[in-house]
């Protein structure tokens, strides 16, 4: 028999970390090892020449090829804190939430992408096929599908960091962005999965990334 402090401990480390276990939670880092994360890009590349991990612990993103880097665990119920900026010119990425198997828009696998693209951050995308409940803000044929945020854009200059923080509870996904509230759905699915953060064409940095499951 597993003793109960052990199973708490390899469930905040594994698979589907935010499903309900009646075990206390803690913030588990996943990015900060390179054997818990998958390269997945068009052509193929090196998780090592794409995401670099300094030794004041910020993390530079190549921003190609394109594709994503992704944890291999999954997670359903929690919050996720991450920090960004733009070292150089701004430009395009995201945070893909519960990337599943399933059908594919070009490279981009079937998740939720809160947008942290220049000037949109706190968009939400459904992507290759996902849904939730609230009406989307993009044109109907649009080739790319936004539920765009609610309020002004509470980005920081180019250069800045800014910080986005994601609640993931029952299908229910809420972002806020510098501590503006900035877009909530329901309904997600997906609702579970792996998390990912996209390679776009402009480098950028992370720090600060940790996902907090909740019971």
């Amino acid at each position: 028999m597993v003793k109960p402090s052990l199973l708490c401990s390899i469930l905040a480390a594994g698979v589907l970390a935010g499903a309900a276990t009646g075990c206390a939670t803690r913030a588990v880092q996943p990015f900060d090892s390179a054997a818990d994360l998958e390269l997945v890009t068009t052509p193929g590349g090196d998780l090592a020449k794409v995401w670099a991990r300094g030794a004041d612990g910020v993390v530079k993103v190549t921003g190609e090829p394109s594709g994503y880097v992704a944890t291999r665990a999954g997670y359903a119920n929690y919050r996720m804190h991450l920090e960004w900026r733009w070292p150089g010119k701004p430009g395009n990425a995201g945070v893909l939430l519960h990337v599943a198997s399933g059908p594919r828009d070009r490279v981009w696998p079937l998740s939720v992408q809160v947008q942290t693209k220049h000037g949109a951050a706190g968009d939400l995308l459904p992507m290759a096929g996902a849904s939730f409940v609230e009406p989307l803000t993009s044109a109907p044929g649009a080739a790319t599908a936004v539920k765009a945020r609610v309020g002004a854009n509470s980005e920081k200059p180019a250069g800045e960091w800014n910080s986005a923080d994601i609640l993931c509870r029952d299908g229910v996904i809420e972002v806020t962005v510098n501590g503006v509230a900035q877009n909530r759905v329901s309904g997600a699915n997906p609702r579970a999965g792996r998390i990912g953060f996209q390679l776009e064409g402009a480098p950028y940095e992370l720090r600060q990334l940790r996902i907090e499951p909740l019971p």
